[in-house]
């Protein structure tokens, strides 16, 4: 595993989540492996359990951090080869990706989609680029259409709390007053595709996620239909893909509430607008896993940086 850049780095997931429960028994057990090592952060965009959870992952495995806020911080980068630079921007990514791999060992990064061209967000110019001149292990903290930390996480903590066999899982589509990516949906979806379990994606007409991320998987365009008897509920906003970026319906009657979750658990990956996206009762209430899954944001970063730190 050169990078992490997608859940496709993930060959085992059963494997990977037991290997991260472990980690949990003991997380200071390799703390000899990242000793002399950096890891650096950047944030294109802002950050609470993201940039937390993987700086205390990497404090676990003996690493040094060093965080920059780019999107604040940084130079204007450009991405495009042959670009006479004598407008806005001020450094091309060939320089900066290679300056910074000379201060760590390995990089993360964080750059959300623009949510205005949906060929240029799919492109994951930031990200991409700096895997292709870095020449250092890059780690996706983010990116414009996969959040797969956020999803290893989600699986660890389904395997964790799920008591059947086969449980039925539930993606609910929620109202948002802005519009939101992709990242996080797409992930779940993703990785749901390595798991034994009944599987619903439910949304409103026209927001159905992308094509092919969620080919094979049942959408319900009926909420309480797919809700029904799930184990399960998972609840995200994100805007349409067919009208790019566009926030073409809120409609309050997709809020999750205790009586439409029954006796499921409620999933998010927070943060979350309580009595917009979800009630205040289903968020207070024992079933919900959010901090949970929180707290398993720590061992799914260190768990990828355990890997990484072994192949330098």
């Amino acid at each position: 595993m050169k990078h992490f850049l997608s859940l496709q780095e993930i060959q085992s997931l059963p494997t990977w989540i037991s290997e991260a429960v472990e980690l949990k028994k003991d997380p200071y057990r390799d703390h000899a492996l990242g000793k002399g090592k950096v890891l650096c952060l950047l944030f294109f965009n802002n950050s609470l359990r993201t940039r937390l959870s993987t700086q205390k992952a990497a404090l676990h495995l003996g690493m040094e951090v060093m965080v920059m806020n780019f999107g604040s911080e940084g130079w204007l980068l450009e991405y495009e080869d042959g670009t006479i630079m004598d407008h806005g921007t001020a450094e091309h990514v060939r320089e900066a990706a290679q300056v910074i791999a000379q201060y760590c060992d390995i990089v993360g990064i964080r750059a959300f989609a623009g949510l205005k061209d949906r060929k240029t967000d799919e492109a994951e110019q930031t990200l991409t680029a700096f895997a292709r001149y870095a020449g250092i292990p890059v780690v996706n903290l983010e990116s414009s259409v996969g959040h797969p930390l956020q999803a290893l996480a989600d699986a660890i903590t389904i395997a964790e709390h799920n008591t059947r066999k086969r449980p039925k899982i539930v993606l609910s589509w929620a109202p948002h007053p802005r519009p939101l990516p992709h990242a996080v949906a797409n992930s779940f979806v993703e990785m749901m595709k390595k798991q034994d379990a009944e599987f619903i994606i439910t949304n409103p007409e026209g927001y159905d996620l992308n094509p092919e991320i969620r080919q094979g998987i049942t959408v319900e365009h009926d909420q309480a239909k797919a809700m029904e008897g799930a184990d399960f509920v998972y609840t995200k906003n994100w805007s349409s893909f067919t009208d790019y970026g566009q926030v073409i319906n809120q409609d309050k009657n997709w809020m999750v509430t205790m009586e439409k979750l029954g006796k499921a658990r409620f999933m998010h990956c927070l943060p979350v607008r309580r009595n917009v996206v979800v009630e205040d009762a289903v968020l207070n209430s024992p079933q919900s896993l959010v901090m949970a899954q929180a707290n398993n944001r720590t061992y799914s970063a260190q768990l990828v940086l355990k890997k990484l730190l072994q192949q330098l």
